[in-house]
């Protein structure tokens, strides 16, 4: 992706992108909702904080159906990537392209989960342990235990970003299509279209990720 500005900093030059600048938007906005949203938390609580509460006790009965009670602790971590993960893939209904449909943001989210995955298995296991784990049933399995705990990291991220690429260059495709009709057939027609790829697409991908991440972070740890 072609870079907006590239400053130098001590020598180096870093190449600003417009998927750093939205995920840059992202987390501030996020980070000045979850504070505002829960500094004045009530015993009794209101509308806004019982959707709060209803959202969280939504993530948590999900991720513990899926994981086990004995996984409660990665609930923030699971409940942050889906809501961040949600928000910059339905940036899309503003007319921008989501940062998720460039490969370098997908790659990035899915080493943190393949490190988080990892890492996990080796506080739980020890890192001898997690070693042999790689040479299960045979030591000549090695090679291919391996490969296997790197697929996900490459599955993670090119699935992500391959449908959510898909998806901006179709919806492309339908306002270059009703473009050559007229310039008013690109107002209100592609709504349908919006809907589905920025929207039911983006929160399926959302839940995708998710899920495999839970996923195997449990079955790394348990194999």
């Amino acid at each position: 992706m072609r870079p907006i500005f590239s400053p130098e900093i001590f020598g180096i030059t870093i190449n600003i992108t417009s998927s750093i600048l939205i995920q840059w938007c992202v987390i501030l906005i996020l980070g000045i909702g979850a504070f505002l949203l829960t500094r004045n938390l009530k015993l009794k609580p209101n509308k806004t904080q019982s959707a709060l509460e209803k959202l969280y006790q939504s993530i948590r009965e999900l991720v513990l159906g899926i994981m086990g009670d004995e996984y409660e602790s990665f609930l923030p971590y699971i409940g942050t990537l889906m809501i961040y993960l949600l928000t910059l893939n339905l940036s899309g209904l503003l007319g921008v392209k989501p940062p998720t449909a460039d490969l370098s943001v997908t790659l990035s989210l899915a080493i943190v989960t393949f490190l988080v995955v990892n890492l996990n298995a080796i506080k739980k296991h020890g890192m001898v342990a997690y070693g042999r784990g790689l040479l299960h049933p045979y030591a000549f399995m090695l090679p291919i235990n391996v490969m296997e705990r790197f697929v996900l990291l490459v599955s993670l991220s090119l699935r992500l970003y391959g449908n959510m690429m898909a998806a901006v260059v179709l919806v492309e495709l339908v306002y270059h299509a009703l473009g050559s009709i007229g310039a008013l057939a690109q107002f209100g027609s592609p709504i349908i279209v919006h809907l589905y790829f920025d929207l039911f697409d983006g929160a399926l991908q959302m839940i995708v990720f998710s899920m495999l991440t839970m996923i195997n972070i449990k079955v790394t740890a348990e194999h």
